[in-house]
C-alpha cells in the first residue's frame, strides 16, 4: 500500500487545488498512469502512480486545496475493487482492518473481548477510535479533528471510511457558515441573467500579487514614445530572407529585449531586486515575456538574453509562447526573470501603466504602434508610426532620474537599430 501525495513542486509553490480526477475508487493502475490533475499558482501538474495497485481511497476531491507532501488518496495492493468483500464479522482478511469482532452499529468496541490470534487485535479501547477505520479514514479523521469513534459507519462489516468520515464532517457545516459572511445571491431575474463562477487558483494568485505589489513597492510610471520607422523598414528588407534562413519570423520583441538588455548594462539598478536591506544587483539578463493565456498572463523566461541573436530571441519567445497557451509550460521556465517586458499593443491599448512582476523592481511596457503627424524640424511634419512605451519602476531603489534615462536608452537603440548589434 501507498500514499499519493502531492510531489515537490518547485521553491515558490507549495499548494495547489485538485482539478480533476482521472481515476476513480476502485480502479486499476499501473506505474506511471496519470492518477489526478493539480491546478498550481503557475502551472497545471499531472501526478502519476509510482507503483502498480488498486486505487483503494480518495481522500481529496476535485477543487479541494492541497500542501506539498499531502496524501490525496492510497493505492493498494490488488485487483478490481477496493472494497473487500465482508466475509465474517468476526476476522479480517484484509490489511486495512484494524479490528476483530466488530461491534454493532453505534456501540463502542469492546476492548475486554478482543483476540490476540491476529497481529492486527485489538487489546486495549483505543483512544479516537482509530481500530474501526481504515487508514485513509483514520488520517482524514485526524486532519479534520474528527472523533473517529463518533462517526457511523455504512460499511456491512462496520469498518469506517474516507466518504463516512467526510459525511460526518459535513454535519456541523451551518454553525461555520452562520460566522463567515453569506455570498450575495445571484437573482434569478430572466430579463437580467447572471452566473456566480469561483475564480481559479490562477486567477486567484495572479490578482493577490499584483495587489501585493502596489501595497509593497513606491511604484511609479514614466512614459516615453518611440519612432518605429527605423524597426519598420528593416524588418520589410529583411523579413523574408531571415524567414528562410531561420524558420522563424522577425518580430518586434527580438528588437525590444535587445534594447532592454543594452539599457540594463547602463543602468544595472533596473535590473536588481529587494532582498530585505539589501539589494541584489543581477549580472545576467533573464528577461521575462508576458504571455496572454487561456487562464491569465503568465510570463515565462528568456534566459541569457544578452547572449541570443535576434533569431534565438524570436525562437525562444515562439515556443514559451505556445507551451504557455497549451498550458505545458514548465515551473523552471516560469521562475527567476530578472527584468519583464509586456505588450498590451496586441490588443489594441495605446497606453497603460504596466504593474511590478515582484520580485522585480521594473517592467516595459509596449503599445500599439499608431500613425501620428511628428514635427520632423521647424517646418516640416511627417506621419510616423509611433509608439508610447512606460517603465513601471520601485522608486524604492531607483530614482527618478534613473528611470527616466533607462527609458531614454531604450527609445535611442530602437531609433536606431544598428546598434543594437554593438550595444544590445
Amino acid at each position: 500500500m501507498s500514499e499519493i501525495k502531492v510531489p515537490e513542486m518547485g521553491e515558490s509553490i507549495t499548494e495547489g487545488t485538485v482539478s480533476k480526477w482521472v481515476v476513480k475508487e476502485g480502479d486499476t493502475v499501473s506505474q506511471g498512469d496519470v492518477l489526478l490533475e493539480l491546478e498550481t499558482d503557475k502551472v497545471n501538474l499531472e501526478i502519476s502512480a509510482e507503483e502498480d495497485g488498486v486505487v483503494e481511497s480518495i481522500t481529496k476531491q476535485e477543487g479541494e486545496t492541497v500542501q506539498v507532501g499531502e496524501s490525496v488518496g492510497v493505492i493498494g495492493a490488488g485487483s478490481g475493487s477496493s472494497k473487500p468483500a465482508p466475509e465474517s464479522k468476526s476476522e479480517s482478511k484484509s490489511d486495512d482492518v484494524v479490528t476483530i469482532n466488530y461491534p454493532a452499529k453505534g456501540a463502542e468496541p469492546a476492548a475486554e473481548k478482543a483476540t490476540d490470534k491476529s497481529t492486527n487485535a485489538v487489546t486495549s479501547k483505543p483512544d479516537n477510535g482509530d481500530a474501526i477505520g481504515t487508514p485513509a479514514a483514520r488520517k482524514l479523521a485526524r486532519e479534520r479533528g474528527i472523533d473517529l469513534g463518533s462517526v457511523q459507519s455504512n460499511d456491512p462489516i462496520g469498518r469506517v471510511n474516507p466518504d463516512d468520515v467526510r459525511k460526518h464532517g459535513d454535519k456541523p457545516a451551518p454553525a461555520k457558515s452562520e460566522a463567515a459572511p453569506a455570498k450575495k445571491p445571484v437573482e434569478n431575474n430572466p430579463a437580467k441573467p447572471a452566473d456566480r463562477q469561483p475564480m481559479s487558483r490562477r486567477r486567484r494568485t495572479i490578482a493577490n500579487r499584483l495587489v501585493e505589489a502596489q501595497h509593497n513597492a513606491a511604484m511609479l510610471t514614466t512614459f516615453n514614445e518611440v519612432d518605429m520607422t527605423a524597426i519598420l523598414d528593416v524588418r520589410k528588407r529583411r523579413k523574408d530572407a531571415f524567414k528562410e534562413k531561420y524558420d522563424v519570423g522577425l518580430g518586434f520583441m527580438s528588437f525590444f529585449t535587445k534594447a532592454v538588455v543594452g539599457a540594463l548594462k547602463k543602468f544595472p539598478m533596473v535590473n536588481a531586486e529587494i532582498d530585505g536591506d539589501d539589494v541584489i544587483v543581477k549580472k545576467f539578463y533573464d528577461i521575462g515575456i508576458a504571455v496572454s493565456a487561456k487562464e491569465g498572463l503568465v510570463v515565462p523566461v528568456v534566459r541569457d538574453a544578452d547572449r541570443l541573436g535576434f533569431a534565438q530571441i524570436e525562437k525562444e519567445i515562439a515556443t514559451l509562447a505556445s507551451k504557455a497557451r497549451s498550458n505545458t509550460l514548465g515551473l523552471s521556465e516560469l521562475q527567476g526573470g530578472t527584468f519583464t517586458i509586456t505588450n498590451g499593443g496586441v490588443f489594441g491599448s495605446l497606453l497603460s501603466t504596466p504593474i511590478l512582476n515582484a520580485p522585480q523592481v521594473a517592467i516595459l511596457g509596449m503599445h500599439k504602434i499608431q500613425l501620428r503627424p511628428v514635427a520632423i524640424d521647424a517646418e516640416r511634419m511627417e506621419n510616423r508610426p509611433m509608439m508610447y512605451i512606460a517603465l513601471s519602476y520601485d522608486h524604492r531603489i531607483i530614482d527618478g532620474s534613473e528611470a527616466v534615462s533607462f527609458l531614454v536608452k531604450v527609445k535611442e537603440l530602437l531609433e536606431d537599430p544598428e546598434t543594437l548589434l554593438i550595444e544590445g
